[in-house]
């Protein structure tokens, strides 16, 4: 733990990774906005899965940025968020943008896994 008002300087590492999740971020949002222009209870499932990873990914970010205690966990919890929304993604094989966003989701979850064994 640091002292108050010190901080150390963020790894290469860490700094990547919360590129990742941000990027990952971004790009479901953006899948989520195709998703409701397509419609369909299909959709519904792949819709709760992206929420679900744009949350945590957005939060793992947060957390890493301020050298939280948890974010180890939370790095955990993001790949599987990721894996689970990478997979969601992984049913459309024919949309360029589900690609797009599985690709996006598998690298953050590796990131993060990586990150989840590492002291913050």
């Amino acid at each position: 733990m640091t002292q108050p008002g010190t901080m150390t300087a963020m790894s290469k590492e860490m700094q990547d990774c919360v590129q990742a999740c941000m990027s990952c971020h971004s790009v479901c949002e953006e899948t989520m906005s195709s998703c409701m222009q397509m419609g369909g209870q299909a959709q519904m499932q792949i819709m709760r899965a992206l929420m679900d990873c744009s949350e945590t990914t957005r939060m793992c970010a947060d957390m890493m940025m301020r050298r939280s205690p948890m974010s180890a966990e939370m790095c955990a919890m993001c790949a599987k968020a990721c894996d689970m929304c990478a997979e969601a993604c992984m049913s459309m094989p024919d949309d360029k943008q589900m690609m797009r966003c599985a690709e996006a989701c598998r690298r953050c979850a590796e990131m993060c896994r990586a990150m989840s064994g590492v002291a913050m």
